[in-house]
């Protein structure tokens, strides 16, 4: 069990299950965001953060055995946004490890978008080239590098998990291959945490759907198995919306929409 596990990004969609699916994994859990958090329980720690804040970062890693960093921009944003949250804040999460009394290990949520422009006839792996669709996705492939650079440099271990879509079910066809539970993420959480060699892989979040784009084979030594599976949302999916064409961006590339969005200007 972990001393103390740090969750960011802890009033998110994701954070919010992850506060209550991850009891279970440490003695204390310190939940960070940058507003919006009450009522600790009596295992939880509450901290107010702004992730571009590289001294309130420091205090805030101090002392923690495990990161889960959920925080940061979470869509497509203007380059501003993305830049505090997702490249400021990955290169003060990361300093903030090196420096504490005890180097924690770390998953970092990727993303799909980091590989969204591949298409969806594609099948890839931990070493496909990325190819990000849009700001936010290029925030992901730097995170996703300053990742490896701290593990090769100075050994802090992390599993950067692109997640696909993470969600109580699948909410349309693209999903029915992007799809992971919560269960099968909680799941995957706790081996990064108990395995005892990590190093720093890469990881296609998503649970045991019979429509797949992403092979995990090079991490099987972490031991995870996702149960679930998409496919049995499909006849509710196609009850609820037609397939899109053939020829559109959410039918075409893997990263769905954000394929098809501009710039965000400020």
């Amino acid at each position: 069990m972990l001393k103390k596990l740090l969750i960011t990004g802890a009033t998110g969609n994701l954070g919010v299950v992850c506060r209550e699916g991850l009891k279970p994994l440490a003695e204390t859990i310190r939940l960070s965001d940058r507003s919006g958090l009450t009522d600790a329980a009596e295992h939880e720690e509450i901290v107010h953060c702004d992730l571009g804040d590289k001294h309130a970062v420091e205090a805030l890693v101090e002392g923690c055995d495990g990161i889960v960093h959920l925080g940061g921009q979470s869509v497509e944003a203007t380059w501003e946004t993305v830049r505090n949250a997702n490249i400021d804040g990955v290169f003060n999460l990361y300093e903030a490890a090196r420096k504490s009394s005890v180097t924690p290990r770390i998953i970092f949520a990727s993303s799909n978008h980091a590989i969204g422009f591949h298409k969806q006839t594609e099948r890839l792996d931990a070493n496909s080239l990325t190819r990000p669709d849009g700001l936010y996705g290029v925030s992901k492939v730097f995170g996703e590098a300053m990742a490896s650079m701290y593990y090769d440099k100075f050994g802090i271990e992390t599993a950067c998990v692109r997640i696909g879509s993470c969600f109580p079910e699948p909410r349309n066809h693209r999903m029915l291959a992007t799809w992971m539970s919560h269960d099968d993420f909680f799941a995957l959480i706790k081996r990064v945490f108990t395995v005892p060699r990590l190093g720093c892989p890469i990881i296609y979040g998503a649970s045991a759907n019979s429509e797949s784009w992403w092979d995990n084979r090079e991490v099987a030594y972490l031991g995870w198995e996702p149960k679930d599976n998409g496919e049995k949302f499909r006849e509710k999916i196609d009850a609820e919306m037609d397939p899109p064409p053939a020829d559109d961006v959410t039918a075409v590339y893997q990263g769905g929409a954000f394929c098809g969005d501009g710039i965000h200007e400020s």
